[in-house]
């Protein structure tokens, strides 16, 4: 182990670690794709819903009436099921931390126009991420920064003292 040199970890990476850390210890994912619906009307319905409770938000969409509440409904239980059939979470505990819509394929249609033309236009479709948060596991995963900066710092100080010279690049 003569070639091993320490990491040099900033406060920003450490932040980053930490970061990632907590975000795959507590959220539960889904994801519904290429759904024939432009993007700009789901986001009409899933921007009414982010950051509510799970069981108002099912409630509102099942009494909404447009055609996008489907889809997002849809996509909140199967992140629901996800989350419990999985990793063994509580329905109670769950609660919505994102709805994501995002662009997808666009098919190329045409209208038939007068005088042997066409008009073109794009038949729209959208990807549906939701991102449940479950609230107990929230305070369980967290490590506290000053912690883990320590324990990495602990690290680059060993290496120090045993003399050996980090090679120059």
């Amino acid at each position: 182990m003569a070639n091993f040199r320490p990491l040099d970890c900033s406060d920003r990476m450490v932040e980053l670690l930490l970061e990632k850390f907590q975000r795959h210890s507590m959220e539960y994912i889904a994801i519904a794709k290429n759904i024939k619906m432009s993007p700009r009307k789901v986001r009409l319905i899933a921007d009414g819903v982010k950051k509510k409770n799970l069981a108002r938000a099912l409630l509102m969409l099942s009494v909404m009436n447009k055609r996008a509440s489907g889809p997002v409904k849809k996509a909140i239980e199967s992140a629901v099921a996800n989350a419990t059939n999985n990793f063994s979470a509580k329905k109670e505990d769950l609660s919505i931390r994102d709805i994501i819509i995002g662009e997808g394929v666009s098919m190329k249609r045409f209208h038939f126009a007068g005088r042997g033309r066409t008009r073109p236009y794009k038949r729209r479709t959208s990807h549906i991420r939701v991102i449940l948060a479950d609230s107990r596991k929230n305070q369980e995963a967290r490590i506290p920064f000053d912690k883990l900066r320590a324990s990495m710092n602990q690290g680059e100080v060993k290496e120090k003292k045993e003399g050996e010279q980090p090679r120059s690049r």
